[in-house]
């Protein structure tokens, strides 16, 4: 098999359907993987389906199972143009975890264990906004709409545009932090950043200073960028929300994946009373 052909035919192919440099990175990277597995084949569409099970299956979880079925269909589809050809080879189910959210209290302490004021305005958007960590990244100081409370989030996921309210503390803090740090193109500057090379701050600086004044903050939940989301949607169900709204201000496609949030609320679970709860001994 000619291996570089394939490959690059593949890279055009994945860049022209797909909006996302992180999508196009990752789906490029399975594939070369897959091709370069069978490159002593003649062709793609001479693997036979059975290989390519025994191939999914050297994979060491579901996720990264079902992560490479998805890209290699996506090259069979687009480029191979044998749309189904692995039709008959099912995902992983994959176990239904619940996230863990911090209650209020424990948000709380994050804010107070914070001494950096950048530090600070992340854990302000990601837990007071609810903002993915990469829609923090790429945020941008016209995208805060001071006068209105609220920020413009750009090019979200699925490349979609979407208003997010903004409460007064986290302005505050913004307009804080922004005094001191004077950003640079990006609200949050690499630490390396230049005017004449500007560079974004990175998630894996993120999620190690949320570890960092977790454990100082005596939390011994798993914490990570992301939880600050569920954290949010979480007491926003809790307030009694419209679920509707929730979708919006978080940008879900299908509100079955807001209402996971209804599901993880303990406050409303601890308030269910068994239907023998009055019974006297």
């Amino acid at each position: 098999m000619n291996t570089s052909e394939w490959i690059n035919k593949y890279s055009i192919d994945c860049r022209l359907k797909y909006p996302s440099k992180a999508t196009q990175e990752n789906y490029i990277s399975s594939v070369t993987s897959f091709i370069f597995h069978f490159k002593d084949e003649k062709e793609p569409k001479c693997i036979s389906t059975d290989k390519i099970k025994i191939w999914l299956l050297s994979c060491k979880n579901e996720n990264t199972r079902n992560h490479k079925l998805c890209a290699i269909k996506s090259f069979y589809q687009i480029t191979v143009r044998m749309p189904i050809k692995l039709d008959k080879i099912p995902f992983s189910k994959k176990a239904q975890s619940l996230p863990m959210p911090l209650r209020f209290e424990e948000v709380e302490l994050l804010f107070n264990n914070c001494e950096n004021k950048k530090h600070f305005a992340i854990i302000a958007l990601l837990f007071n906004c609810g903002l993915r960590v990469g829609e923090v990244l790429n945020l941008k100081p016209k995208n805060i709409d001071s006068k209105g409370n609220v920020i413009h989030i750009v090019n979200g996921k699925g490349l979609k545009d979407r208003f997010v309210p903004m409460d007064e503390f986290t302005l505050n803090v913004l307009r804080e932090y922004f005094k001191e740090y004077r950003p640079i193109k990006w609200m949050f500057n690499g630490q390396y950043s230049t005017i004449e090379k500007p560079t974004q701050y990175t998630d894996r600086s993120v999620n190690q200073f949320l570890k960092d004044i977790a454990k100082k903050s005596g939390i011994t939940k798993r914490i990570y960028s992301h939880l600050g989301r569920h954290s949010y949607a979480t007491q926003l169900v809790e307030n009694g929300t419209d679920l509707g709204m929730i979708q919006n201000i978080l940008g879900h496609k299908k509100q079955s994946t807001t209402l996971i949030y209804a599901k993880i609320s303990s406050a409303r679970v601890s308030k269910v009373q068994s239907p023998f709860s009055k019974i006297k001994l």
